[in-house]
């Protein structure tokens, strides 16, 4: 399944949860510390599990999004945890900004950042992050990422809800990517939600000294691979040079060639070499600046030198980067797929076919509004259109309307693998049953009530606990 036809998957837990009341002895929580739950008409308090293979230090639009949306759900009074493989030395838990605590279990990534899929090797470290933190709702994230996948198979196993054959909630950032995940997979509607990604307006400001437009500069911030449209760029770049020189014509009759476009392309990947013997060939080193990686806190220091962003991505599902840019007043030119065309209002984005040609045709009518776009009220929309709050809050909803689920044993869920495909539907069913056996053997080996669970720590965490929580408190 493409990038773009799947947000995240939510799987609470099957624990049902308990409100705390009738348990004899047990005294209320202080006034400060109570808390409402679902049956009060408001969401009660989660335990969230964020699953991926893509996370900091590595820097995209879903390593964003997992962190603004947990420090979000932190400040709501959740308690999150994010696990993801090991990125280089950094390996084991470390804490993060707010109180964010992230497993970096010692897996490295195999290819693309995923880790290989091993179906059931990961299964004794999943499931003791499961019981150790006591969480209520898994939480994947990027569909092509592998641990995401086998932490929702093995969570499934142990009473959770499974991936696109056998999901609770799934949320997706786009309408065109809400409409490909029910298509594709199969899902009933009403288990789809819609939920945008957003910018952080705080970080992400234009700057205060307006550019001069006698030299125009295009910003290209992406991971210099194909799925992003690095190809693309190797030959839009050379033609919009071309289209866009500059003579002087000095009283001493010498001719001066002075560049009126140039490009700042920051960014790394396997197409970096593309791109810099593209630079070579056309004699473009003066009008051709290349980067390399561009650390998250230093994208708006680049942002800002520019007056376009350029967007060639051929797969995207919303495209977080043309927020950033957008507030910080870049008129933004990209190609028209996957959800992009949502992101933006029509006259905030010029939008082309992923086609080299139509592409040099968006950035000449970029160049030719330019001079009628305000940074400064570009990025005054922005915030009244997009807001991280905003974001937690409606998965907030997704996820009370994923505990209220029922939950179904394993063999009420064999038949519905046995629709994912004449061959797949077998082959999954005998992945599931050899699952449980295995979930059996650990449960036999290590019983859950012999891993210690662990104490919340930190401000952000201590009115995150429900009623009965707290009662086992008081009565220990």
């Amino acid at each position: 399944m493409p990038a773009y036809s799947l947000g995240r998957i939510i799987n609470p837990s099957k624990a049902p949860v308990r409100s705390g009341d009738g348990d004899g002895g047990c005294l209320p929580p202080p006034p400060s510390t109570k808390i409402s739950h679902a049956m009060d008409g408001q969401s009660r308090k989660h335990r969230i599990l964020m699953v991926s293979d893509f996370f900091f230090p590595n820097f995209g639009g879903v390593e964003s999004h997992i962190y603004y949306l947990s420090q979000c759900l932190l400040k709501l009074g959740h308690k999150v945890v994010v696990m993801t493989h090991a990125y280089g030395k950094r390996s084991g838990v470390r804490y993060v900004t707010g109180g964010l605590k992230v497993y970096y279990v010692p897996w490295r990534p195999f290819l693309m950042q995923n880790t290989l899929p091993t179906l059931f090797m990961t299964f004794p470290i999943i499931r003791t992050i499961l019981i150790r933190e006591r969480i209520s709702v898994v939480h994947g994230h990027q569909a092509f990422s592998t641990l995401c996948h086998e932490a929702l198979m093995h969570a499934r196993t142990m009473g959770y809800k499974f991936t696109l054959a056998d999901i609770d909630q799934a949320i997706c950032v786009s309408h065109t990517s809400k409409e490909n995940t029910v298509l594709r997979s199969g899902i009933s509607p009403d288990k789809v939600f819609m939920v945008p990604n957003a910018v952080d307006t705080a970080m992400f400001t234009p700057s205060s000294n307006r550019l001069s437009c006698d030299e125009i500069i295009i910003i290209v911030i992406s991971r210099l691979v194909y799925r992003k449209g690095a190809d693309l760029l190797v030959e839009v770049i050379p033609e919009v040079c071309r289209l866009f020189p500059k003579w002087i014509m000095f009283p001493q009759s010498i001719n001066l060639w002075i560049c009126q476009v140039r490009f700042i392309v920051g960014g790394d990947g396997p197409k970096r070499v593309r791109l810099e013997e593209m630079r070579e060939k056309f004699s473009l080193q003066d009008r051709v600046e290349m980067l390399g990686a561009v650390p998250h806190a230093q994208v708006r220091s680049v942002l800002i030198s520019g007056h376009i962003f350029l967007n060639s991505s051929l797969t995207e599902a919303f495209c977080i980067a043309i927020l950033e840019a957008a507030s910080c007043g870049l008129l933004t030119v990209s190609t028209r797929v996957g959800g992009v065309p949502e992101v933006l209002p029509d006259d905030m984005i010029v939008l082309a076919e992923p086609d080299p040609e139509d592409m040099v045709r968006a950035v000449r009518q970029a160049i030719d509004i330019l001079p009628g776009i305000d940074p400064q009220i570009m990025h005054r929309r922005m915030k009244k259109l997009y807001s991280w709050d905003d974001v937690a809050k409606r998965t907030e909803i997704v996820y009370d309307r994923a505990m209220q689920s029922s939950n179904t044993n394993l063999l009420d869920r064999l038949p519905r693998y046995l629709t994912c495909g004449a061959w797949a539907g077998k082959l999954f069913c005998l992945v599931m049953i050899i699952n449980y056996l295995v979930w059996c053997l650990l449960e036999f080996l290590q019983p859950a009530e012999g891993i210690e669970e662990v104490p919340d720590i930190g401000p952000l965490h201590i009115h995150s606990d429900s009623v009965d929580d707290q009662c086992e408190a008081q009565r220990n």
